[in-house]
């Protein structure tokens, strides 16, 4: 089971655009923070696509099958834990 501390607790209403200050800082944590943002706000996305889905509520049809994308969640989700272990590990406060 993954762990995602942060955001299974609460939702953010953070976009890709405002990481961009943090992806072009000079300090890596600060990236580091971009980098775990941005998977967690694509991967909520997919999470959404995947709901719509199961709902019956998609406005398109998939070119992919369900498989394809229940892969691409667990390695998202996988990737996020990851992520989350390092920042523990190296002292990175993950506050959206």
């Amino acid at each position: 089971m993954v762990r995602m501390r942060f955001f299974k607790e609460r939702e953010s209403n953070m976009e890709l655009k405002d990481t961009i200050s943090l992806m072009e800082s000079a300090d890596y944590k600060e990236r580091f923070k971009a980098e775990y943002y941005q998977v967690v706000i694509r991967w909520q996305k997919l999470k959404a696509i995947l709901k719509k889905w199961d709902d019956g509520d998609l406005n398109f049809t998939p070119t992919c099958p369900r498989s394809t994308y229940n892969m691409q969640d667990k390695a998202m989700a996988d990737y996020i834990a990851v992520l989350e272990a390092r920042a523990d590990m190296e002292g990175i406060e993950l506050d959206m």
